[in-house]
C-alpha cells in the first residue's frame, strides 16, 4: 500500500465518523487524571521555555487543543480529515484549526514552541515514522517539548468499523514505549519521561515527553 493509499483511507474513515467520534471522546479527559496531569505538565514546560504557538498534530475534533487553551497554551490544531476539522471549528470557533498531514507538515522551521501528537501516530506505518518525527523535529524550536500519546503493543490491526457503527478502513499500529523512544532519539530528540496509563483513551497507553535538543 502506498502512502497516498493509506492516507486516503484514513482521511475518508475519519470524515465518515467525525461527528460520532467527537461525541464519544468529548468527556474522556474528565475520567483521566493522569492524562490531565501530563497535559498540565506539557503546558508548564511550554511556558518555562518562553511560550509561543503549539501544534496539536492529528487534533481530531479539537478537544485536546481546547484543553490546552484552558491551561494557557496558544495551541492550534492540524488534522488530515476535513470532517474532523469542520467539527473542531464548530465546537471551538475561537480556536485555529487547519487541514494538514503530519507526513508533509506545512509549518516553517523552528516555528512552534512545542508539539503534541495525542494518539495520532497510531495510524503511521513503521516505515513512515522516521519521516514524521523528522518533521516534528524540524518545526519545534530548539529546547521545545514534544508530547506523544499512543497505544502500547506489538501488533497492527485493521479497523473496519467504529464510532457509531460506521465503516472504516484504518490500520492501528501499537508500539512499545522503548521502541518509540529509540526512534525519537534517532530523530534528534532527548527523551525525558516514559510512562504507561490506563484510561478511557486506551486500555494500555503510553505517554512520552521529549525535547528537541538545543
Amino acid at each position: 500500500m502506498t502512502v497516498d493509499d493509506w492516507l486516503a483511507d484514513t482521511r475518508t474513515s475519519y470524515d465518515t465518523v467525525a461527528v460520532d467520534y467527537a461525541h464519544l471522546v468529548r468527556d474522556f479527559l474528565a475520567e483521566a487524571p493522569y492524562e490531565r496531569a501530563a497535559l498540565a505538565l506539557f503546558a508548564e514546560l511550554v511556558a518555562t521555555t518562553g511560550g509561543g504557538p503549539v501544534a496539536d498534530v492529528g487534533c481530531g475534533p479539537g478537544r485536546i487543543t481546547a484543553h490546552l487553551h484552558t491551561l494557557g497554551v496558544d495551541a492550534f490544531g492540524i488534522d488530515l480529515s476535513p470532517g474532523m476539522i469542520a467539527v473542531a471549528r464548530r465546537d471551538h470557533p475561537d480556536l485555529r484549526f487547519e487541514v494538514g498531514s503530519m507526513t508533509d507538515l506545512d509549518l516553517p522551521e523552528d516555528s512552534v514552541a512545542g508539539l503534541i501528537a495525542w494518539y495520532s501516530l497510531i495510524h503511521i506505518p513503521d516505515d513512515q515514522l522516521g519521516a514524521v518525527l523528522a518533521h516534528f523535529w524540524r518545526v519545534v524550536r530548539p529546547g521545545g517539548p514534544l508530547l506523544l500519546g499512543f497505544h502500547v503493543g506489538d501488533e497492527t490491526t485493521l479497523k473496519t468499523e467504529g464510532y457509531g457503527g460506521h465503516p472504516m478502513k484504518i490500520h492501528v499500529h501499537r508500539r512499545q514505549p522503548a521502541k518509540v523512544s529509540a526512534r525519537l532519539r534517532e530523530s534528534g530528540f532527548r527523551v525525558e519521561s516514559e510512562t504507561t496509563v490506563t484510561s478511557p483513551e486506551s486500555k494500555l497507553g503510553a505517554i512520552i515527553f521529549a525535547r528537541r535538543e538545543p
